[in-house]
């Protein structure tokens, strides 16, 4: 799962300029990636170094630490416009466990990223501070306390003015992070990406798994519910009104049936308006593709998203943003 926010626009994570010597240096000049909507500066001077992933021109890809695209690890979020944070944890789902391993398996893919993305434009490296913070210490044998924890970190990263980029982990992580976010920012706009709405009330008595984290978020205040957006939803249910809850709430529900052989270009440009300037929090679940894709998820539906529509959404400029995978 994939989670942004804070005064930043999600358009992908791309670069460029010479920090570190790593790549050929240049003049920066504004990213199209994650930034503020009032136009403001990093935090870092505009000629100021800044952290990026190294060029296999000059470093191989099976050198150093695995940490996200290989940029620096550090244990502060201060000083950082944005930062790739690892929650290892999949004791709330309900099907195949595994997610915990999700944060170490897509830093070992990422090495093939590079800071540049010539389709969007985006070179975010060039005007934002971007390391990688390690992964929360979460408990494997108590869900509970693992939020806690969860939340306890994130609130650390937002009171420093990081975005967080959050690499997951089951679905239950949203909770926690989305109070540390709701605290500092008051309720939150929501781009949802997934094949189950997550929005039940309880599972074998327990009201914290991964299939109620936006219940317990609505029912916190923790979301603007009229800036709610859950795309890609399919899949078999208990009853016929499954969508009831969500859509009650003031929630948009687009099911995956009406995404089929279609860009979601026109969608995303009415939820861009929809969700304005206001912080909002993007998350994706694996699930959301179809597992002709991701076979590995935990929870698979057949007919789902393909991987050139799951990128509309990041492509999009949301103002305040937040994201996590």
């Amino acid at each position: 799962m994939l989670r942004l926010l804070a005064s930043g626009c999600a358009r992908g994570l791309g670069g460029g300029g010479g920090a570190r010597g790593l790549a050929p240096g240049g003049r920066a000049r504004p990213a199209a990636g994650l930034c503020d909507p009032g136009g403001s500066r990093s935090r870092q001077a505009s000629d100021a170094p800044r952290n990026q992933p190294p060029s296999s021109e000059f470093v191989a890809r099976s050198v150093g630490i695995c940490s996200m695209m290989r940029l620096p690890v550090q244990a502060s979020p201060e000083g950082l416009d944005a930062a790739f944070i690892g929650v290892p944890l999949d004791i709330g789902t309900s099907n195949r466990p595994g997610a915990r391993f999700g944060p170490r398996r897509i830093r070992e893919e990422s090495v093939l990223l590079r800071p540049a993305n010539p389709s969007t434009g985006a070179l975010p490296f060039q005007s934002l501070m971007v390391a990688d913070l390690g992964d929360v210490n979460v408990n494997l044998y108590n869900l509970q306390d693992s939020c806690r924890l969860i939340r306890e970190a994130y609130q650390k990263i937002v009171a420093a003015g990081c975005i967080p980029l959050t690499l997951g982990g089951d679905h239950t992580i949203t909770y926690p992070i989305l109070q540390a976010m709701a605290e500092k920012h008051g309720p939150v706009g929501l781009v949802h990406v997934d094949a189950h709405m997550d929005t039940a009330d309880t599972a074998l008595g327990e009201k914290l798994y991964h299939g109620t984290p936006f219940r317990r978020c609505v029912d916190e205040g923790l979301l603007d519910c009229k800036r709610v957006v859950q795309i890609g939803i399919r899949g078999s249910s208990m009853t016929l009104d499954t969508y009831r809850y969500s859509r009650s709430q003031g929630f948009l529900v687009v099911l995956a049936e009406d995404c089929w052989m279609k860009s979601l270009v026109p969608l995303m440009g009415k939820v861009r308006q929809q969700m304005g300037v206001r912080p909002i929090y993007i998350s994706f679940d694996i699930d959301g593709l179809d597992p002709a894709y991701a076979p590995g998820t935990g929870t698979p539906e057949i007919a789902g998203l393909t991987p050139s529509q799951l990128t509309h959404p990041l492509r999009q400029q949301f103002p305040k943003s937040a994201v996590e995978a």
